[in-house]
C-alpha cells in the first residue's frame, strides 16, 4: 500500500510522534519497510515449519514474537 503522501511537509501530520515511546516509534518506521512486511507476511502464512523463519526474523530485525497477536487467526 502506498502511503498518501501529499501532505508530508505538514507538522501538524507528526504531532502525534511527540507522544510515542522509543519502541513505538520503531514500529512506525519498521512497519513501512517492505522487507519486513515481506517477511511478516511469510511468517502468516504458516508454510512448513515456522522456526527457521523465525529465526531469520530475529536475526534480521531483532525480533521475537512469544505469541500471536489477539487479531491474527491461529
Amino acid at each position: 500500500m502506498t502511503p498518501d503522501a501529499s501532505t508530508w511537509r505538514s507538522a501538524a501530520e507528526y504531532d502525534h510522534l511527540d507522544a510515542l515511546t522509543a519502541s513505538d516509534l520503531a514500529w512506525e518506521w519498521l512497519r513501512r519497510n517492505d522487507a519486513y512486511d515481506t517477511d511478516f507476511e511469510a511468517s502468516l502464512a504458516g508454510h512448513g515449519d515456522p522456526e527457521p523463519l523465525t529465526e531469520h526474523i530475529r536475526q534480521r530485525w531483532g525480533l521475537r514474537f512469544p505469541r500471536r497477536s489477539a487479531h491474527c487467526p491461529t
